[in-house]
């Protein structure tokens, strides 16, 4: 049976999904940025998990999940959006798509 986001027991109820585009010869670069990103992520206290992924040579993502979305809210004004955004127009060949998504489960 179906539960409003705020009545499910996962703890993982939200998310969002970013993906970017590198420009050409910037890969590497956007790459360690995005390694270098977890760290970042350790220090959130709302952000439950996160993952940052390759997709191909030039596209890569960011998974992360939250209890709600206050913590999703702290995490898009936190520092990785924050140094991802300053340094989008040199390292990204388009703006980021970040969406916001429900979990409908988790393990």
């Amino acid at each position: 049976m179906y539960a409003p986001t705020n009545q499910r027991r996962n703890m993982h109820n939200v998310a969002l999904l970013a993906t970017m585009k590198a420009k050409p010869g910037k890969e590497e670069t956007v790459s360690e940025f995005l390694k270098s990103a977890l760290e970042l992520a350790r220090q959130e206290e709302t952000t439950l998990s996160w993952f940052a992924f390759r997709i191909d040579e030039s596209s890569f993502g960011i998974f992360d999940t939250f209890e709600d979305d206050n913590g999703r809210q702290a995490h898009l004004n936190g520092e990785i959006a924050k140094q991802l955004m300053a340094g989008a127009e040199e390292l990204l060949s388009e703006p980021p798509v970040i969406q916001p998504v429900d979990v409908l489960a988790a393990k």
